[in-house]
């Protein structure tokens, strides 16, 4: 008999699943992976998280693999024909958003000599370890996630408030909320 395995009730599906179990809350240092997470938590913004991670693969395909300088290059031609790509959420604003990010993100990399050295310096460079009891005592946005949310909207950012920017920081792992009794709660500390 297979033992059963204790992980957080959000993943709903095996695609979820294997998100939770394998990404959520792991330490994201990489700038591309960082820039990956930016552009989906935006995309998901009004939708659930099962929509855009059923959608992940065709947003890699669309968005160039989430190279910040291809997509910075995106023309208008090529906005317009991700209107028409029905492997992503077809929403302009969140397509346009993409590109300005992707300067934006460009610039940051200029600035801080990489995006992970700027959005790791907002928790001190190491995750900050919840454990939480319940799924109702994680929080939907922090005073971190405020800072971070108003200091992207004055560098032009798009599709990065508040509530978003808390989920891209448990996403990359800046912060890890899988529940206590999770399994992945103590993988994703060290």
């Amino acid at each position: 008999m297979k033992k059963a395995i204790n992980r957080c009730p959000w993943p709903g599906n095996p695609l979820a699943v294997r998100y939770h179990d394998r990404e959520w809350g792991v330490p994201v240092r990489d700038d591309r992976k960082l820039f990956e997470f930016l552009i989906l938590e935006g995309a998901q913004a009004g939708l659930s998280w099962d929509t855009i991670l059923a959608r992940r693969e065709n947003y890699r395909k669309a968005f160039a693999g989430f190279d910040p300088l291809k997509v910075s290059r995106f023309t208008g031609a090529k906005r317009n024909s991700l209107m028409k790509d029905a492997g992503i959420v077809r929403n302009r604003l969140k397509i346009e958003s993409a590109v300005v990010n992707a300067r934006c993100f460009l610039a940051l990399q200029e600035e801080h000599g990489s995006a992970a050295r700027y959005f790791w310096g907002f928790v001190g460079g190491k995750p900050i370890n919840n454990r939480p009891r319940t799924r109702t005592a994680v929080p939907a946005r922090t005073e971190i996630s405020d800072a971070l949310s108003r200091d992207l909207k004055g560098r032009g950012f798009k599709f990065v408030g508040t509530t978003i920017m808390y989920a891209f920081m448990q996403a990359t792992g800046m912060v890890n909320d899988h529940l206590q009794g999770c399994f992945c709660q103590r993988k994703a500390r060290k």
